[in-house]
């Protein structure tokens, strides 16, 4: 987390002060903005393996008092409007596409404004699973779903409990009843209450159109600014099948007992 705050520059509303973030992950607040801000990514990775890496913000609900703009070469593109309120929003961009500048709006009253978003460094492969532009809710090919379980950050056998459809977001929260937990990279899948189930959350599109429904499923996803977020799901009968058929011809990527 970094905490930047325009009081300090009170003097100078045209200061410009940079800001260097090495975590592949984090979030940064930008206190009282004034002047602008250039946030400098810098993870501690290969400068050769920066052209293959994507970078996602996701604004804080009550982020106001600048705006955020795509930096390259002096060229400015904007990226999230001050006061636009839309959210769960997120913003990718390619590494290589520029930097981020943040440019403070004219206040009468600075106290009152921060501006703050997570960010997200992660290979370009991960990002375009995850914002598939094309066909965001098409079910998954066999051999998807077999990769799908070597690579995920979570792999559960498990039902849906429940669908709660969040319209301003244009999200669906399933609501999951774990039968068994081969992988989760995070503790979304927990125990609850006295009689030992496991349960957790995970988001998709609404437009998804998921609705309750009898059996199992085999979940399948990535963690995304902390949120389990669905990758293949297909039902957990369907999985046995293509991965005996692909164990017998010693085509599976990966060894999970499916049972």
């Amino acid at each position: 987390l970094s905490s930047p705050s325009g009081l300090t520059h009170e003097s100078h509303k045209k200061d410009v002060e940079q800001v260097y973030l090495r975590c592949s992950e984090g979030s940064i607040e930008w206190m009282y903005p004034t002047g602008a801000l250039i946030v400098n990514l810098r993870p501690n990775t290969s400068p050769a393996s920066y052209k293959h890496l994507t970078v996602c913000i996701k604004p804080f609900k009550d982020s106001a008092g600048a705006n955020i703009y795509l930096e390259k070469t002096g060229e400015l593109k904007l990226l999230v409007r001050d006061g636009d309120r839309r959210p769960s929003k997120v913003y990718c961009f390619g590494y290589d596409q520029g930097g981020l500048f943040i440019e403070a709006t004219p206040q009468q009253d600075i106290s009152r404004k921060i501006t703050g978003f997570q960010y997200e460094l992660m290979s370009k492969g991960i990002a375009s699973d995850l914002h598939t532009v094309s066909a965001p809710c098409r079910p998954c090919s066999d051999t998807e779903v077999l990769l799908a379980v070597c690579t995920s950050d979570f792999v559960i056998r498990g039902s849906i409990q429940d669908v709660t459809n969040e319209a301003e977001e244009q999200e669906s929260i399933i609501h999951v009843g774990v039968n068994k937990l081969y992988r989760q990279k995070s503790k979304v899948f927990q125990l609850t209450g006295e009689s030992g189930n496991w349960r957790g959350q995970i988001k998709t599109l609404l437009e998804c159109g998921v609705k309750p429904g009898d059996g199992d499923f085999l979940f399948t996803g990535r963690m995304h600014f902390g949120e389990a977020r669905l990758g293949c799901a297909p039902r957990f009968k369907d999985f046995q099948r293509m991965y005996k058929e692909a164990k017998d011809k010693g085509l599976n990527p990966c060894e999970i007992g499916p049972d």
